[in-house]
């Protein structure tokens, strides 16, 4: 990754852009700001707020780096979760082969950070995002690029916008995940003439199959496991009829955040094919975890010898109204925190510099810029008292906040993490 680019990120000037920031901050550069250390709860930082810990993230970061060592698997995890090229990076470190994106904006903000392994989980079919693609490629003799073909159609038109590239493009046959799921190819026949259109084209290089498992309909371990073996099928039968001739290694892929025990114990019966196999592994929520859809659909519940992921994310809100005993209301609501998969969650209360759990509290509803809380008897609630709130799906929690304070467990903020949606 490009050092220099990320530095530039410290440079840039704290003001009115960022949420939750200190008033008094404005002007400061963001690693001015940083070096201050200073504290979340004292250092004149607003609510609503969004913190990210910093000790939880390395957790993550080092559970899934493990993970995918002892599996055997290359790791190309999700950006699109939280574009933020500082994570990125930390993912990198601990041993990430690349990055997975969904669309041509994120890939140019990984580019513009330096990554050099991109795997495009889309067929892409756009002639000018296309053309930027192998401007790249030409430019830069380290990046590789990876995107899905999905269809005849598809290889048609990726072959028409890329005439006269240097390089051809690698491309791996999607197959869907069944009937009515989303993308990708229905079935074995089809996936046979797409590696034609591919081969027919001089632009194009087949390299591997993937796709994603999290869209089988009616998942079950049983279903998502016999899609991942015809996945591998898949691969064996291109492999036989000598698809993959002019390739180094071949592509197999798959897995988001709610199966990947599935995709090691499958890919792990991956049989010798006559090039080396980049079992690529591409989840991308453990980043931050969270405390609603993926606490409970983590692989770590079914192999808990293997480790636990830890939610990250706190996002900070302050009881603004008190109209009654049994109702309360913060300062947060759809503008702020997720709520496409599940409400967030009440867990810590803070008052007077103490912490409690959040007993007899509830999120009930939220309005564009307000959680509405339930509290019980059990409920000691004041106007003033900061809520940390759990919330569900770190996809869409990230995108909210363009700049969110990593923070120790003491407070203390130690850097700021910039994202680009």
């Amino acid at each position: 990754m490009s050092s220099e680019a990320l530095a530039r990120l410290a440079g840039e000037r704290v003001d009115h852009r960022f949420k939750g920031l200190p008033p008094d901050a404005d002007g400061l550069t963001v690693g001015e700001l940083a070096a201050q250390r200073r504290n979340l709860f004292t250092g004149g930082f607003t609510t609503p707020v969004l913190a990210l810990s910093a000790e939880r993230l390395e957790h993550n970061l080092r559970l899934m780096e493990t993970y995918a060592a002892r599996h055997g698997l290359a790791f190309a995890p999700h950006g699109k979760t939280s574009m933020a090229p500082q994570l990125f990076r930390r993912q990198i470190e601990h041993g990430a082969w690349g990055v997975t994106l969904a669309v041509p904006h994120q890939v140019r903000v990984a580019r513009a950070f330096g990554i050099e392994r991109v795997f495009l989980a889309n067929e892409l079919v756009d002639p000018a995002a296309l053309r930027w693609v192998v401007a790249e490629l030409a430019a830069d003799p380290a990046f590789r690029f990876v995107c899905y073909v999905d269809s005849v159609r598809g290889a048609e038109l990726m072959d028409a916008a890329l005439r006269g590239a240097s390089r051809p493009l690698d491309v791996v046959v999607e197959l869907a995940a069944g009937e009515g799921a989303r993308t990708g190819v229905r079935t074995e026949a089809e996936c046979a003439a797409v590696a034609d259109a591919v081969a027919a084209a001089p632009t194009l290089r087949l390299v591997g199959v993937a796709g994603y498992e999290g869209e089988v309909p009616r998942a079950t371990p049983e279903r998502v496991h016999a899609w991942l073996r015809r996945l591998v099928a898949l691969a064996v039968d291109l492999d036989e009829a000598g698809r993959f001739a002019d390739v180094d290694e071949i592509v197999v892929s798959a897995g988001g955040s709610a199966w990947f025990d599935a995709v090691a114990d499958v890919f792990a019966g991956i049989p010798d094919l006559s090039r080396p196999v980049l079992k690529l592994l591409r989840s991308g929520a453990y980043v931050s975890h969270d405390d609603g859809h993926y606490r409970r659909l983590t692989p770590f519940n079914r192999v808990p010898e293997e480790g636990a992921l830890e939610p990250a994310f706190r996002l900070w809100t302050q009881v603004v109204s008190r109209p009654t005993p049994e109702q309360a209301f913060v300062n947060a609501g759809k503008r702020d925190a997720a709520h496409d998969l599940d409400l967030p969650s009440a867990r810590t209360i803070r008052r007077d510099g103490a912490e409690r759990p959040a007993t007899g509290v509830s999120v009930t509803a939220l309005s564009d810029q307000h959680a509405w809380l339930r509290t019980t008897g059990e409920a000691d609630l004041e106007v003033g008292d900061w809520v940390g709130l759990g919330l569900s799906h770190p996809c869409t929690s990230f995108d909210k906040w363009p700049l969110i304070p990593l923070v120790e467990a003491d407070g203390t903020v130690v850097d700021y993490i910039r994202t680009f949606f």
